[in-house]
């Protein structure tokens, strides 16, 4: 699979999760979680999610198993919303990146993002 279709799935996944995790899932142990990254498996059988939790340990570890309980839910979500083949397993964990790491990589993909003649022809 090539790289640029790893990353539209994972793009994908991660605004669909937000939305699903943010504002359709009722579980009160649920705390305030965002998504700030899916990566998937090269063969796509595999998501990992990871996830901005509450600074509490164990606050992170009850949102942690109240998603994993919830897998199958959001699965089943997913393929209705997006039209994948596969829907990969989701495998949730905490995002323990810094904010500053975390700001430097949101930039680096901006940057990607940019084709690099678009500044030089505009002139």
């Amino acid at each position: 699979m090539d790289n640029h279709r790893a990353e539209r799935v994972s793009e994908a996944l991660r605004e669909e999760l937000g939305e699903i995790i943010a504002y359709e899932l009722s579980d009160p142990r649920i705390g305030d979680a965002t998504v700030t990254e899916v990566l998937v498996s090269p063969d796509m059988r595999h998501a990992q999610v990871r996830l901005h939790l509450a600074d509490q340990a164990g606050d992170q570890r009850q949102t942690i198993q109240a998603l994993e309980g919830a897998r199958h839910f959001l699965r089943r979500q997913l393929a209705a919303r997006l039209n994948l083949y596969r829907v990969p397993e989701l495998h949730f964990e905490a995002d323990v990146t810094s904010s500053t790491e975390r700001l430097q990589q949101l930039l680096k993909r901006v940057r990607r993002g940019r084709p690099r003649d678009q500044e030089h022809s505009s002139g």
